[in-house]
């Protein structure tokens, strides 16, 4: 049997009408409660060993999600067989059986009758016409007015009234997305499917039903949602007065609620002490309603007090350690309020009287209260009290609260009344409540991580496991926010797979908050995951790139490739979704330039081996990848290429800067051995000036491609040829890479205007033109005569003059014609083989006696 949803009979109340069997009647006349540790087949509450992991697929929208809880749930598109229909409606029966599930459990114990409702049938009328006419009611009242009895005398009255009858929701801590989610969930059949906004907001527009929606927290537009959203739907709705109004607009009709007169709470009290009220009663009943302006909580509260009151004056040995009556008493004094004098409670005491009720109670009640405190007013389940107190009995410890007035029913749970946990903190009750939350919280991590607990049941306990974890984040011991980390950990999963996705959000986040404080960075990681994989899954994308990079980041630094792998598999379709990056400048891909789709080039014959390599390489702002939106053959939109960024970047940049690097090493080494030389002069060149980018050439002059910057062997050390200066520029004998005269051991041909001084070769070597130029560069350098002839732009060859010296005519300074064919450039011979070294451009002699300062 569930122990979360046990029935009467594991209680032993089959055949009682009135509470625990045996409690009025004689010694050993009814059957007795044996001990819980000596019933066969009772569930254990100690540690069992963990099965493996659970892995539930559920759909959401169109995702199929995979809740993993080792390595963080997966997420990829649903493949079109495994989309789930349309949901059927919901019958009758099966609504009353969900209804009857959402109700809080009724607890053992000795139960008083429930509270009459007085005084309400006037707001109870008018509330049944209201929703008959298909108006939305809000109910306003002060915390303990009697809010939740109107609601469900309403809910009753209101029963045929809809087709999809009545809807009990609550609306503590819950947002409008949930609350749809779960009059959607409540109205149809959909295990195991989430529906995305748009597809819910269609559905729950089609429900009519009367929705009796308790405890709300929000109104104003955030309300005005909620109503639009369901417009077939009338609504009641029960607030107190601090919650914001509706809009002025929303047509939602105010019902106020206010206290109960002197008569009617005075009948209250008689009807919960089963007795008339004697004349001092009656007076201190009369200053209680002075008090406390008739709140019906109050009085039930003084009906619990009067009745211990009653107990106690009776023989103290006629009550066992639970309060209840062991044996008749022999005189009617308990009830007729006659026998031991027990002064009446103070008024003090009868308006905040928490301290007093549970100073009566059993020790197993009190330990509760201490609990219940320690959680922020969440009282657990009565499944979990015998391993949280550690009685076995402790179970019949929330009957004894409920019956005290110190409960109130919160949807299918129980919390702490209005009131109650303030005046329990002011009396000491919250002395030890961090080592009673961590108790707690070790206890939930045992027990959601149960292979025998189902995600549902872990759902219906959201509240007080969020509770448990909160209270120990922050906290000044880094054992207790450990144990939140694991609590977190293990719930998590199961509140993903029970759909209770406002405590999945919520526990990641108390969970990444505490893996920071305890610096388990392996742990934050999967929270993270986990965000980002619900905010893809809720529509934001931005939120979810954030935090699915952010787990990306921290799984690389630990080396986890199964989680940096899922999580990549979830950031490619949350590109998928969005379109891509946003480019620099706040651009997205769509804003973007349309980039160019050109042929590659050959690099011209001006560009040096550095740029043409690095031309050939991607540019990093460009669109590397594109996803194709259409077949293959179609045009594809330019607006959805994709831009990728981040390792995939950084890997093409690695890969160009290795290839960038080997080009420069090949270059680098041929240079260095060319230029050794058999004389050894080119080792002592200085080379002090670049390659010359402005001298109208359409590039540098400095490529081996280019047949008018071809290397000589006697060139500077690196292989690359010396820059000419600009046009019109003088040059001064002596300086770094010019010609010093009488220095030269040949005489050299005068340089053509058109093309410009040309470098020299080895000195003492005549050198021959091999090539016509096609891209001269001019300079105004003088250079001596030359034995070899000149070439000229046309092609020509121009006689050397006479070798007696002289300077060369000025260049010209119309720029050539930009160069129409390249060829490869012109390797040089060893050194020590001496050939004659071709010139295909102007030559310029170099120092013999250089050395390189």
């Amino acid at each position: 049997m569930d122990p979360m949803n046990r029935g009467p009979e594991e209680f032993n109340h089959a055949d009682d009408t009135v509470g625990v069997a045996g409690a009025h009647a004689e010694p050993g006349a009814g059957p007795q409660r044996p001990p819980r540790d000596r019933e066969p087949g009772t569930p254990e509450f100690g540690p069992r060993a963990a099965g493996l992991a659970r892995t539930v697929q559920l759909v959401s929208g169109d995702f199929l999600l995979t809740v993993n809880p080792v390595d963080g749930s997966e997420i990829e598109n649903c493949p079109p067989g495994a989309i789930p229909g349309r949901a059927v409606r919901r019958s009758a029966a099966e609504r009353a059986e969900g209804e009857r599930a959402a109700r809080p459990p009724l607890p053992p114990g000795l139960m008083t009758p429930t509270p009459a409702l007085l005084e309400r049938q006037e707001e109870r009328g008018r509330l049944v016409r209201l929703l008959g006419r298909g108006r939305s009611v809000r109910l306003t009242g002060p915390a303990g007015s009697g809010r939740s009895a109107l609601l469900d005398a309403v809910a009753a009255d209101c029963a045929e009234l809809a087709p999809d009858g009545v809807v009990r929701l609550s609306g503590h801590r819950r947002t409008p997305t949930e609350l749809l989610h779960e009059l959607y969930a409540t109205v149809f059949h959909a295990p195991l499917h989430r529906l995305d906004k748009a597809a819910l907001l269609e559905r729950v527009h089609e429900i009519g039903a009367v929705v009796v929606l308790d405890d709300l927290e929000f109104g104003g537009a955030t309300l005005e949602e909620l109503l639009m959203a369901t417009p077939e739907c009338a609504y009641v709705l029960a607030a107190t007065p601090d919650v914001p109004a509706p809009q002025s607009d929303s047509h939602v009709e105010e019902v106020f609620l206010s206290g109960l007169g002197r008569s009617a709470s005075l009948e209250l009290l008689e009807r919960a002490v089963d007795r008339a009220l004697t004349d001092e009663e009656a007076n201190w009943a009369g200053d209680l309603w002075f008090e406390s302006e008739g709140l019906p909580l109050r009085f039930v509260q003084a009906g619990a007090l009067l009745r211990q009151r009653d107990h106690l004056r009776g023989e103290p040995n006629s009550l066992d350690p639970y309060g209840f009556p062991l044996d008749e008493p022999a005189e009617a004094s308990v009830f007729s309020g006659e026998g031991r004098e027990i002064p009446l409670p103070t008024l003090g005491e009868g308006a905040a009287p928490a301290a007093l009720l549970a100073s009566r109670l059993s020790e197993a009640a009190r330990d509760t209260l201490r609990f219940a405190v320690a959680l922020g007013g969440e009282v657990p389940h009565q499944a979990h009290l015998p391993a949280l107190v550690g009685d076995t009995h402790a179970d019949a410890a929330l009957g004894e609260l409920l019956d005290s007035g110190l409960l109130s029913p919160v949807g299918s749970r129980y919390r702490l009344a209005a009131g109650v946990l303030t005046q329990l903190e002011s009396t000491g009750y919250a002395a030890d409540a961090a080592e009673r939350a961590h108790a707690a919280a070790q206890h939930y991590t045992w027990w959601t991580g149960h292979p025998s607990v189902t995600p549902e049941r872990a759902a219906t306990e959201a509240d007080a496991v969020l509770a448990s974890m909160s209270a120990l984040v922050p906290g000044d011991q880094s054992e207790h926010a450990a144990t939140a980390v694991k609590l977190a950990r293990t719930a998590a999963p199961a509140f993903a797979a029970g759909l209770h996705w406002g405590a999945w959000e919520r526990t990641l986040r108390v969970g990444s908050e505490a893996a920071r404080l305890t610096g388990e960075v392996a742990e934050e990681a999967y929270f993270h995951h986990e965000l980002g994989v619900l905010a893809l899954c809720n529509g934001g994308l931005d939120r979810a790139r954030a935090e699915l990079e952010a787990s990306i980041g921290l799984r690389g630094a630990l080396a986890d490739k199964r989680g940096t792998v899922a999580g990549r598999r979830a950031l490619a379709l949350v590109e998928d979704r969005s379109g891509g990056l946003p480019l620099p400048g706040g651009r997205t891909p769509a804003e973007a330039p349309a980039p160019r789709h050109e042929e590659p080039k050959t690099p011209s014959a001006a560009v040096s081996p550095v740029a043409a390599v690095t031309a050939q390489l991607p540019d990093p702002g460009a669109t590397l990848i594109t996803r194709r939106d259409t077949p293959v053959g179609a045009a594809m939109p330019k607006a959805r290429r994709t831009l990728f960024g981040g390792a995939r970047r950084n890997l093409v940049a690695a890969g160009a800067g290795a290839l960038l690097a080997a080009v420069l090493g090949t270059v680098v080494t041929l240079g260095a051995t060319s230029s050794n030389n058999d004389d050894g002069q080119g080792d002592h060149v200085k080379q002090q000036q670049s390659a010359n980018e402005d001298d109208g050439s359409g590039g540098l002059n400095a490529d081996p491609n280019n047949p008018d910057s071809s290397a000589k062997p006697g060139g500077h050390k690196g292989g690359g040829p010396a820059s000419p200066s600009k046009p019109g520029a003088s040059s001064k004998p002596g300086a770094s890479g010019q010609p010093v005269p009488g220095t030269s051991g040949s005489p050299s041909t005068p340089s053509n205007p058109s093309t410009g001084p040309s470098k020299s070769s080895t000195p003492g070597k005549p050198t021959t033109s091999g090539k016509p130029s096609h891209s001269p560069t001019p300079s105004s350098s003088p250079s001596k005569p030359s034995t070899s002839p000149t070439p000229t732009s046309s092609g020509s060859i121009t006689p050397p003059p006479p070798s007696s010296g002289g300077s060369s005519p000025p260049p010209s300074t119309k720029p050539p014609p930009p160069s129409t064919a390249s060829k490869p450039p012109t390797s040089s011979a060893p050194a020590s083989s001496k050939p004659p070294t071709t010139s295909t451009g102007p030559t310029k002699s170099a120092p013999a006696d250089t050395r390189p300062a």
